[in-house]
């Protein structure tokens, strides 16, 4: 059964004029795999959904790049637009949205372990995708994307570390990219890299969540972590 079937099977369970915030409280709290990844690509698609409002219009750009994020067999296009659709209709607002998917991802309210954190960058990214689709970043997306990362309890260098993977002309540290401070050593950067290669790879981001059908959301993050570490050896050989 593919994800797209177990979406539409989870919104078809929905009983009549309960909206996604439901869908969202029904997966919270499930340790299925299955659960899990559906619950991450709806969460993609109905922010992805809001944020496509924030620039004050829907393009066709954004509304394909679904399509750049997740395989979307052909067939399955409609129960997609179906969670689009009802995310752009519902009345709630993409802070309630942002709310709920945080809880769904976090089994405490303690700080954010490792894998949490990292499927909520993973979801993150899925966002930049979309708001890069029609190769402008505009202010109110940038106000949307870093409100809803404090939401997920990214903090603010982590915010800027993305934004300077998608955004050009943005400032890039490869110290920030590696998530270490300035004054580290070579050996804390390279085991700072191979850590960041191996939590990117495929295995890795399907284990916490992510769909098969979006793993390559970390073709962008591995360029600019090689390119990091790139740098700083660089820099210190020189």
């Amino acid at each position: 059964m593919s994800i797209w079937t177990r979406i539409a099977d989870a919104l078809s369970a929905l009983a009549a004029g309960e909206g996604l915030g439901a869908v969202f409280d029904r997966l919270r709290g499930t340790d299925s795999m299955p659960e899990r990844s559906v619950g991450f690509t709806i969460a993609v698609i109905a922010l992805g959904a809001k944020m496509a409002k924030a620039d004050g219009m829907v393009t066709r750009d954004e509304v394909t790049a679904f399509r750049r994020v997740f395989a979307i067999p052909e067939g399955e296009e409609g129960n997609a637009a179906r969670v689009f659709n009802l995310a752009r209709q519902d009345v709630a607002g993409f802070d309630s949205y942002a709310r709920k998917i945080a809880a769904m991802f976090r089994e405490t309210d303690a700080p954010l372990c490792a894998d949490d954190r990292n499927t909520l960058i993973d979801l993150l990214e899925g966002l930049f995708h979309i708001a890069m689709a029609d190769s402008s970043f505009h202010p109110a997306e940038d106000a949307f994307l870093a409100q809803v990362a404090a939401i997920f309890g990214l903090d603010e260098r982590c915010y800027k570390t993305m934004r300077a993977r998608f955004v050009d002309g943005a400032p890039r540290d490869p110290y920030d990219v590696l998530g270490i401070a300035p004054g580290a050593s070579l050996t804390e950067a390279r085991a700072a890299w191979r850590q960041a290669v191996k939590e990117s790879h495929p295995d890795q981001m399907m284990a916490r969540g992510v769909p098969a059908e979006a793993v390559k959301l970390a073709e962008r993050r591995l360029i600019a972590i090689n390119a990091a570490w790139e740098e700083i050896s660089g820099r210190r050989a020189a």
